[in-house]
């Protein structure tokens, strides 16, 4: 039943990034053109996603399961790292220079275009780096 409920949650998000235009990277690029041709559009598709998020955190808040009866495990992190920084300027200059985020790349993908495709290789080549680096010793002598 959860895989079920996870595919069709998928394909509602998939629809509704695909009708909101944030599969199209000139539309997102357009939003983040601040100094030209501005389209403030997308800002009301993240004002609702924003709106859905907080609705969905406040109902979540104190529950241990889901409606499906999956364990809930709601984020419990609060503090702002250098890592949360650098994350989100990486995640911020690739979204500017690709006009692609992880989602609406993965969408785009049923579109089949070379770019979705480029940007979702790169994008999980990244996250292949992310893993690798995160598995490197840190340097610290461990005394025995």
């Amino acid at each position: 039943m959860q895989i079920i409920t996870a595919l069709i949650a998928g394909i509602i998000f998939g629809l509704g990034l695909i009708l909101s235009g944030m599969t199209d990277p000139s539309k997102v690029v357009g939003f983040l053109d601040l100094a030209g041709r501005w389209d403030p559009s997308l800002a009301l598709v993240m004002g609702g996603a924003i709106v859905v998020g907080l609705v969905a955190f406040r109902w979540a808040e104190g529950r241990t399961r889901s409606l499906t009866g999956a364990v809930m495990r709601v984020p419990t992190a609060s503090h702002i790292d250098r890592r949360l920084i650098l994350g989100g300027l990486a995640f911020g200059a690739g979204w500017g220079l690709a006009g692609y985020c992880p989602g609406p790349a993965l969408a785009s993908l049923a579109s089949g275009g070379s770019k979705p495709l480029i940007f979702s290789a790169a994008m999980v080549a990244g996250m292949v780096v992310f893993e690798l680096l995160e598995r490197l010793p840190t340097g610290r002598k461990q005394t025995a």
